[in-house]
């Protein structure tokens, strides 16, 4: 009996804190604090179908506990033989006629929302439509190990580990993956979505609200496909803005073509940079991407270095010295490699850092 009471205790006390950790989400990477249409569509049916399962528990354990006392062998004896319902038309109706309207309720409200989310038709008018297309934003997204890549085809820019999208409308996305599979995930904003290497997958998302209210300013990206050692490393950040600051955005961001260093520690250090880095990365955001290495036009403005590491000069020297330390398995060679078989002196470095860090779009 003691035991019993015990296990009991134990359950009671998980469940009720299952209840205070289910609480623990942020709004900028909870699915449990929906920030866009898509996002709460899913949620009430997380919702709904939740409730589905709790009624239906709830209903069984009432009769099972309801069995159990009435017909105990205290109460009624050992020789009474309950009335046996086999073949009854009344009961086989019931059980069977229940389950079937919860299905409906529930299939109903989820085939819906699967056509409705999947509808990308305005994405592909616009791709054909040179004036519909701006008013329509797309990104087209690749994934690799470990890093995104986000191209606009309509404003003709593409940026890297830092997604940028107005509030207000609907963002399209085309998905795919430049070497294993990977997955697409802002949780606060709506369900993940595979992306693959032999096809394109499709579907939009709905920001209601600016990221700048936010903790760190921004909405949290997942790769929620485990693909090799660095999986839990591979994120990315998002801002949502307002349309105008969006238009804002896309402009400093086409001017980056033409893009003059100034400060003698940074033009030393672009300088540094075309010798080493400039056969991978780019540092114009104008154009499509090269898909070899993430795009740096926006690198000062973003709040984390290769998505994982603080927003410092020193951490950026770490990286650059020896990425494997930070992001096992990623596809950037350390200093030796880039640098032609030399360490960066820490003059260098202090300087490629510098220069990474004027490469700002935003004011």
């Amino acid at each position: 009996m003691m035991k019993g009471l015990k296990k009991l205790r134990l359950l009671a006390l998980f469940a009720v804190l299952t209840v205070f950790l289910s609480a623990c989400g942020e709004k900028d990477l909870s699915t449990l604090s929906p920030a866009g249409q898509v996002g709460k569509d899913q949620h009430n049916l997380l919702i709904l179908s939740t409730s589905i399962m709790a009624l239906v528990i709830v209903v069984v354990v009432i009769i099972y506990v309801l069995a159990i006392l009435k017909f105990r062998r205290k109460k009624v004896g050992e020789d009474v033989i309950p009335k046996q319902v086999e073949g009854s038309m009344k009961l086989e109706v019931i059980w069977t006629v229940i389950p079937i309207l919860l299905l409906l309720v529930l299939a109903v409200p989820t085939v819906y929302y699967t056509y409705k989310l999947a509808d990308t038709k305005v994405m592909d008018t616009a791709s054909a439509d040179t004036e519909a297309n701006k008013d329509v934003v797309t990104v087209n997204v690749t994934a690799k190990l470990y890093w995104w890549e986000f191209e606009y085809p309509n404003q003709k820019i593409v940026t890297s580990q830092e997604l940028v999208v107005p509030t207000g409308q609907k963002v399209y996305f085309n998905l795919k993956a430049g070497d294993v599979k990977h997955s697409f995930w802002i949780p606060s904003v709506g369900g993940k979505m595979d992306t693959n290497v032999d096809n394109v997958n499709k579907f939009y998302l709905e920001f209601d609200e600016e990221s700048s209210d936010l903790k760190d300013g921004v909405f949290y990206g997942k790769c929620a496909e485990l693909c090799g050692p660095s999986h839990a490393l591979m994120d990315f950040k998002v801002k949502s803005v307002s349309q105008a600051d969006f238009d804002t955005w896309v402009d400093g961001m086409q001017a980056t073509a033409d893009r003059k260093t100034t400060g003698s520690v940074e033009q030393q250090g672009e300088e540094i940079f075309k010798n080493s880095c400039i056969s991978c990365h780019a540092t114009s955001g104008s154009g499509s991407g090269t898909g070899i290495a993430p795009n740096l036009a926006s690198f000062g403005d973003r709040n984390r270095i290769a998505g994982v590491l603080d927003h410092t000069e020193e951490d950026l020297k770490n990286w650059i010295q020896k990425p494997e330390d930070y992001k096992p398995a990623n596809t950037m060679p350390n200093s030796l490699t880039t640098n032609k078989g030399k360490e960066f002196t820490d003059e260098e470095l202090t300087a490629l850092s510098a220069y990474l860090m004027s490469l700002t779009v935003e004011d």
